[in-house]
């Protein structure tokens, strides 16, 4: 149950995919440069292989200590979780104004995908914390940010997300919270469930940032205002001060995350939490979609760390277990599973998928990145509006992929992948929250539909399957056959996905229930298709490394491989998405009395 950071294909993925040399140019980013990116990888792997990774299994099994109010971590998360903090982690990406390290945000992902891969419990609190100060960074006060952005920065307190209540899930616009004005605060009274880390032994203090309602608010989403409550209110010399009117209710018994305290918040039963308004009155889900999109990107992190954790016990299990002579051999032994067909193909699935979404997630930083710090207003307009489509992409198609990997990690164990001593099945459970929380799989495809393209008309899309489409030209006159041979395939699925964009333009226009039904198929056909052209990309540049006898050619090797495997094996997928979107008329054809 051992983990290994898988360095150089992080590396690859910045380099190639990401583009990270080109963003360390842009103003404010020149610190990132080849020696500075390769300590950070490396130093943080060795934290998560050595410190995070041993804990993951005992962490799910101990689980976690509640009594009156009070939650414990298990055995050495917290002595982990101050190493972390010591050790300068948490501030990676942030503003050096408030002591952040104002690294890129790409940089930033593939540290996140470690500590996730490493041990996903622990890394809830940071991914969270990251989130809140991205909201933070955006939209507090100077005022608020002085008070709270220098200690949520360096770990020293965390951060939580509070939208959820019992009748409000994906539909915010229900919540019933209520805030009501009180001088210079507002008081704060009602219950959220869900919260992750909403309650610790991590540190000194906690922000909560919690949606809720005025007694004046317009209703649904419009009405929805955004405040900082913090577990404990803040003394004039920043150190944390008498308790605020907020408790940890109960945790939540969970399918996995056992270590990640998921709380029952109750707010104000003692006359009112004291919260302070973070930007404008009814423009709380406004400033909350900062950190929700921070968050989605995190969590479909969280897919390709999962699926990565998973393959690579899955690879280790395979090469150890002996079972049945090898087919076609004469020789009467029997032979590691590795070397049967069926078992190579479930490892180069987990292989392949885990690969494209890196590529995706990694790539979607980077436009972030871009979006923040490119000298040319031009392109921080388009990296923007490329970082927006990619995102519930991300989220969406990495979290249902890294679903089903984690399930093949189990089939190739076999028996032994049902008991839980072996750990396959931790990485199972635990990666089934992901295509669920900070927003389902359905909300991700219908914000792809509705926000991404049917808001622009399509602009952004149809500008990156013209890039895809250029890419495949360059593939497809490499005079390496290995990899000019990808073009055709992923050119036709390309194509395939251009032609559903339009169709769904025009029945998004006509027909939204139809339309709507067709979302998540295209959400899947978009992942796929554009997972292709990634790994064809990578082929492409491991095919030119090949050619100069540059760096490790069994490496090099095993992308043209990899992104062959995906062609034939995956990326045929994307017929039937297509089709399922041409389609999409029968989903609603029965009256509800039928089911």
């Amino acid at each position: 149950m051992t983990y290994t950071a898988p360095l150089d294909d992080m590396r690859f993925v910045l380099d190639e995919i990401a583009g990270l040399s080109e963003i360390a140019g842009m103003p404010g980013y020149e610190d990132a440069t080849p020696d500075l990116v390769d300590a950070v990888l490396g130093e943080a792997g060795r934290l998560a292989n050595e410190v995070l990774a041993p804990l993951n299994h005992s962490g799910d099994r101990e689980g976690l200590g509640f009594e009156n109010g009070v939650v414990r971590t298990p055995k050495g998360f917290r002595e982990a979780y101050q190493q972390y903090v010591e050790s300068g982690w948490n501030s990676l990406p942030f503003d050096p104004d408030y002591g952040g390290q104002g690294l890129p945000w790409a940089l930033s992902t593939a540290v996140t995908e470690m500590w996730n891969a490493a041990n996903m419990s622990f890394a809830l609190c940071p991914l969270l914390n990251q989130g809140a100060v991205d909201l933070l960074e955006t939209h507090a006060t100077e005022e608020q940010k002085q008070t709270y952005l220098t200690k949520l920065i360096s770990g020293e307190w965390t951060g939580t997300m509070n939208l959820t209540e019992p009748q409000a899930g994906s539909d915010v616009g229900a919540l019933k919270t209520k805030a009501e004005r009180n001088g210079d605060h507002y008081l704060i009274t009602g219950q959220k469930i869900y919260i992750t880390w909403g309650e610790h032994d991590y540190t000194d203090n906690i922000v909560h940032l919690v949606l809720a309602r005025l007694p004046d608010a317009p209703a649904g989403t419009k009405g929805i205002s955004l405040f900082i409550v913090p577990k404990f209110l803040v003394n004039a010399d920043g150190t944390a001060g008498p308790r605020n009117d907020l408790r940890c209710v109960s945790l939540e018994h969970k399918l996995g995350v056992h270590a990640s305290p998921t709380c029952v918040m109750a707010y104000g039963d003692n006359g009112g939490a004291v919260g302070y308004l973070v930007g404008e009155e009814n423009n709380g889900m406004a400033c909350m979609f900062t950190m929700m999109n921070n968050a989605r990107l995190a969590v479909g992190m969280q897919g390709v760390a999962i699926a990565d954790r998973a393959y690579q016990q899955a690879t280790a299990f395979a090469r150890d277990r002996v079972q049945s002579r090898a087919i076609g051999s004469s020789d009467p032994k029997a032979t590691a599973i590795i070397q049967h067909p069926d078992v190579r193909r479930m490892l180069m699935t987990m292989r392949a998928g885990t690969e494209a979404m890196r590529c995706i997630a990694y790539l979607n930083a980077a436009e972030i990145d871009r979006a923040h710090r490119h000298p040319d207003a031009t392109v921080r307009a388009k990296s923007d509006a490329r970082a927006n489509l990619l995102t519930p992409i991300t989220k969406g198609w990495a979290t249902e992929l890294g679903c089903n990997l984690t399930s093949l990690g189990v089939q190739i164990h076999g028996g032994m992948g049902f008991i839980e001593e072996t750990g396959a099945a931790q990485h199972y459970r635990d990666a089934r929250i992901l295509p669920i929380y900070e927003g389902t799989t359905g909300i991700q495809a219908l914000d792809l539909l509705t926000r991404k393209l049917l808001r622009d008309g399509g602009e952004t899309a149809r500008g990156l399957i013209e890039e895809m489409l250029e890419t495949l030209a360059q593939v497809s006159a490499s005079e390496d056959t290995r990899v000019s041979t990808l073009a055709a395939p992923t050119i036709e699925q390309i194509r395939s996905l251009a032609k559903s964009t339009e169709s769904l333009l025009k029945t998004g226009a006509e027909d939204m229930v139809t339309a709507a039904a067709a979302a998540t198929p295209y959400l899947n056909l978009f992942g796929t298709v554009v997972g292709g052209w990634l790994l064809c990309k990578s082929a492409l540049t491991a095919s030119a490394k090949l050619a100069s006898g540059e760096g490790n050619s069994l490496f090099y090797d095993a992308k043209i491989k990899t992104a062959r495997f995906y062609l034939d094996n995956i990326l045929p997928q994307a017929s039937g998405y297509a089709a399922a979107i041409e389609g999409a008329e029968s989903v609603m054809a029965m009256d509800e009395a039928q089911f």
